[in-house]
């Protein structure tokens, strides 16, 4: 472990820690997974610490990177391992021995990374957390064991969360590593409610660290780039851009942002979906276009015209940032119907728009309480928040105020001085090199 400190937020707290590796299956693109790892990343070298990225998939620089092929879950062999290991209560002889086979190899590559980068602490990024890459897991927590290093395992969403990982052939590698009671781990989580299951379950001690925005900063002015935006979108001059900043899964409750759009009967609006349809498969995906085609609404997929960062595609068209697209929205589109957090609230906040969303679990629990001004809607659509909507799109006074409110708020309770209050106490607070490998917590 590097013998120098880094200086925190408070004057008095030393934080022992110079080199911090994210590990994750992918840091590349607009996934929240990838966005809070830059987020924790600027707050981190803002406390004086050096940041590094180990992944399948990384677009962080190069010099501060390590690609391992093997970590992605998109890699062909972790895919056919989790199609095999899930939605079934028996698993193959060879299936155990190619899982074997594939931890070790992980196991070795991340130790060369590890040691290539001089690192001094990990940030286990959802890997120890949902069973996308069991080899990972499994190879982390060895990793862990023999070397004792510290650890934050920071969680985005549980494997219990998700229905399709509960029937399964693999409940040894799920207690051994997602999430795993070694004392050298710190556990983040990312809400309240995903805090008491994780004590529940575990009977570990786990910190709350939300998600988080620069509210410290607003954007910047637009600086010219995105004048063709809504035209290279598909939009006319008078249209209304109903942004769904969001994955094409199931779970994201795409269907009522369609439904919304149908039901104000406003043949300017159309809605605009900013990411991939390739991560859960092809069935979602299909019900999206087969509804909107029912219903007559026009939705336009633009993934291929968004990506990480501005930038010119290999096909010669300008590629926009996520960030561009929301300061040209009229609306957000949130209908989620589960969430580990919310970041598109938090970022349709941050840019000062509008937004109808579903009042999902977390919503519920941990961000209306702050007293968030929202147009939200119940688990289905009803003809006041249809009107709620009209309402905000045609009174530019009250949608000013409405968006400053919140503004105030998420400055409040969800801005980077809270990151970093957070990170100081889980980093100043016991966490060190273990020395033994007991199952306690020892910190």
């Amino acid at each position: 472990m590097s013998e120098s400190t880094s200086v925190c937020c408070h004057p008095d707290w030393k934080i022992p820690f110079r080199r911090v590796g994210f590990i994750s299956t992918r840091i590349s693109g607009t996934d929240g997974v990838s966005l809070e790892i830059g987020k924790w990343t600027d707050v981190l070298e803002r406390m004086g610490l050096e940041c590094y990225f180990i992944a399948g998939r990384c677009d962080r620089p190069a010099q501060r990177s390590v690609v391992i092929p093997e970590l992605d879950f998109q890699h062909p062999v972790i895919l056919e391992i989790t199609r095999q290991a899930f939605q079934r209560d028996l698993r193959s002889r060879e299936l155990s021995s190619k899982m074997h086979e594939l931890a070790w190899l992980i196991k070795e590559r991340l130790y060369e990374a590890i040691s290539r980068l001089k690192l001094d602490l990990i940030i286990a990024e959802n890997v120890l957390t949902i069973p996308m890459n069991l080899p990972l897991g499994a190879a982390l927590v060895e990793l862990l064991i023999e070397t004792g290093i510290p650890c934050v395992a920071h969680h985005h969403d549980f494997y219990w969360e998700r229905e399709r990982f509960l029937f399964n052939a693999v409940e040894d590698y799920l207690h051994q590593a997602f999430p795993p009671p070694l004392a050298q781990i710190k556990h983040v989580v990312i809400n309240s409610v995903a805090a008491e299951e994780f004590c529940r379950r575990t009977g570990l001690s786990c910190h709350v660290v939300p998600n988080v925005m620069d509210f410290d900063n607003p954007p910047k002015v637009e600086d010219g780039y995105t004048e063709q935006l809504r035209a290279d979108l598909g939009l006319g001059p008078d249209d209304l851009l109903f942004l769904q900043p969001t994955r094409v899964v199931a779970r994201k409750g795409i269907e009522h942002s369609i439904e919304l759009v149908r039901r104000l009967e406003d043949p300017r609006v159309k809605l605009v979906i900013t990411h991939s349809e390739d991560d859960e498969g092809e069935a979602y995906p299909r019900r999206v276009r087969d509804y909107a085609r029912l219903l007559g609404v026009e939705v336009i997929f633009a993934s291929k015209r968004i990506s990480h960062r501005r930038q010119v595609a290999d096909e010669g068209h300008r590629q926009y940032s996520i960030w561009d697209v929301y300061s040209h929205a009229d609306l957000v589109t949130y209908p989620s119907t589960y969430e580990g957090f919310g970041n598109a609230f938090l970022e349709a906040v941050y840019y000062r728009k509008p937004i109808f969303c579903n009042r999902y679990t977390i919503y519920r629990t941990d961000i209306e309480p702050c007293g968030f001004q929202a147009i939200a809607m119940d688990g289905f659509l009803l003809d006041e928040v249809v009107q709620q909507v009209r309402h905000v799109l045609q009174d530019e006074a009250y949608r000013q105020r409405m968006v400053e409110h919140n503004y105030q708020v998420a400055l409040q309770h969800f801005s980077y001085r809270r990151l970093e209050q957070e990170l100081t106490m889980i980093l100043t607070g016991g966490l060190s090199r273990c020395q033994n490998t007991c199952r306690c917590m020892c910190f």
